[in-house]
């Protein structure tokens, strides 16, 4: 490729080789000798979970095999827009049909989750199904159990993964205009917009494939980021005025909402998604914490930005776990001392998180 300009480096968009040749041929020998799954993925399915999900339904399709989605729960509205979403089946309103599903199944792909564990009810019928299983997933520690594994932790999103096994399964002509949409979903929704966890090259290299498929990524970022209620306006505005603290000296954030503040502005499942990041737009933040009480615990989510990691605070603090700028988990007592909690944490991290001394 010859140079733009004198001093502009030569680049082009190669993507390095992830996978083995052992673990691509096992990843495609699955789609010939099964021909009918059931593609899962974990409780309050995100962007990354829908869309490497929908993909995957895509591909399998694509290669004359019966597939469909089953999700523990509800996920967000703002994504039900997406190709194929209206064949989801939501397992805690159609138990019914999802058992026959995965009965009938020959055998299941698992999606961006590390273990059953985090799909609820669908994990339990998994286990008494006894079907062969398939893990597809970017977060650490993957269990054991699955029949395959394909787990890379250290790339920004599950879709990144089945990119990547598909492409090298020499199978990236069967990525259409709807799988690579699905697939851009949850490259963007994962990473922020490409804010974090983005900044290998090849990232975008993906990117540029997807949109030779044709999408169109500004649709897709309007329909997910440009598409809120006004509840969730003005729950934002309130999280941002009246439940907001800031830790200065720590150059840390939180935001904490209850179950009855989310009753008074009509909260519906995925009106708080994005609250976390929100603190990191301010000067000197490099670390958010956000509290939200649902039925039977308070949700955890935490963010970074550089080098501090949310992972360990998570693992540390609250039993959770994640990615280094991308964490999260679960804590079983009252907002009150969940708070306490969070600020324990930023003691116990105090070092990593003091502003260096000028």
């Amino acid at each position: 490729m010859p140079h733009f300009w004198k001093g502009c480096c030569t680049f082009a968009p190669m993507i390095p080789t992830l996978f083995d040749s052992s673990a691509v041929a096992e990843f495609r020998s699955w789609t010939e000798r099964y021909r009918s799954f059931v593609i899962v993925t974990h409780v309050s399915p995100d962007g990354d979970a829908m869309g490497s999900a929908l993909g995957m339904l895509h591909y399998l399709q694509a290669r004359g095999c019966r597939a469909r989605v089953v999700v523990p729960n509800a996920f967000p509205e703002f994504f039900r827009w997406m190709p194929q979403v209206g064949s989801v089946v939501q397992y805690d309103f159609h138990r019914e049909q999802a058992d026959r599903l995965i009965d009938e199944a020959e055998a299941v792909f698992c999606l961006d989750f590390n273990g059953l564990g985090r799909t609820g009810a669908v994990g339990e019928k998994l286990r008494a199904a006894g079907k062969p299983m398939a893990l597809v997933d970017h977060h650490p520690s993957p269990e054991e159990g699955f029949d395959l594994t394909f787990s890379r932790p250290a790339l920004c999103a599950t879709a990144e993964v089945l990119f990547r096994l598909i492409d090298e399964a020499g199978h990236s002509g069967l990525i259409g205009k709807d799988c690579a949409t699905c697939l851009y979903t949850g490259l963007m929704t994962d990473t922020g917009a490409f804010t974090y966890n983005s900044a290998r090259p090849e990232i975008f290299a993906i990117v540029s494939r997807l949109l030779s498929c044709g999408i169109d990524k500004d649709y897709i970022y309007r329909r997910i980021f440009c598409a809120q209620s006004v509840g969730r306006m003005k729950l934002m505005g309130y999280a941002l005025y009246a439940k907001m603290k800031i830790y200065p000296e720590l150059r840390s954030a939180l935001i904490w909402l209850t179950q009855d503040e989310l009753k008074r502005f009509s909260y519906v499942k995925g009106d708080t998604e994005g609250f976390v990041n929100l603190p990191l737009q301010m000067k000197g933040i490099v670390f958010s914490c956000f509290l939200r009480e649902d039925k039977t615990m308070i949700k955890v989510s935490l963010r970074s930005v550089g080098r501090f990691s949310c992972t360990d605070f998570a693992s540390t603090v609250f039993k959770g776990g994640g990615h280094r700028n991308a964490s999260g988990g679960e804590f079983y007592e009252d907002m009150d001392r969940a708070i306490a909690r969070f600020e324990e944490g930023l003691e116990l991290f105090r070092p990593q998180l003091e502003a260096p001394a000028r």
